[in-house]
């Protein structure tokens, strides 16, 4: 596996290549106590600054511990693809109207009661490093790239692996 560091405009471009593709995340927060708090989140989008936007609600623990500290990890995992990306950042509560009327659909009737609950909150994740592993193709190729290089001993390109410094 290759590695390739990349740099603000281009992890960016890398950062939201994955997240849009992968779009479910474990939000992990509480990071400096044990245990930490994960919780699976879908994104709502990627802006054109790099920010992952999640919808939440204010009594959630997550939303409580953001409050807290606004230190958080993000977590993405394609397992099919074989494509990961663990991203920290610096996580605010936003409840502009405008902004949850943007990321608010009608899916999300199952878990908020609604844009207009009082209690719905966007999270608002401002990415400050990131890891990521692409492995350009699926599992299947992936392992069996791996394999011939286990019998052959020849190095085989199986992706890419870098930090992303954002």
């Amino acid at each position: 596996m290759s590695i390739e560091n990349l740099e603000y405009t281009e992890a960016r471009k890398k950062l939201k290549s994955l997240v849009n593709e992968i779009k479910m995340a474990m939000l992990i927060t509480n990071i400096g106590s044990k245990p930490v708090n994960a919780v699976p989140m879908t994104t709502k989008k990627v802006d054109t600054e790099g920010n992952i936007w999640f919808l939440s609600t204010l009594d959630s623990d997550h939303d409580t511990d953001i409050v807290k500290d606004s230190d958080v990890q993000l977590l993405y995992s394609d397992t099919k693809k074989m494509d990961f990306i663990s991203v920290f950042g610096y996580a605010t509560l936003v409840t502009d109207k405008d902004i949850l009327e943007e990321l608010y659909s009608k899916v999300d009737d199952t878990w908020f009661k609604g844009v207009d609950d009082p209690n719905l909150t966007a999270i608002k994740v401002n990415p400050q490093e990131a890891y990521y592993w692409d492995t350009k193709s699926n599992k299947y190729t992936a392992l069996f790239k791996m394999g011939i290089a286990a019998v052959t001993g020849e190095s085989q390109d199986i992706g890419e692996k870098g930090k992303l410094n954002l």
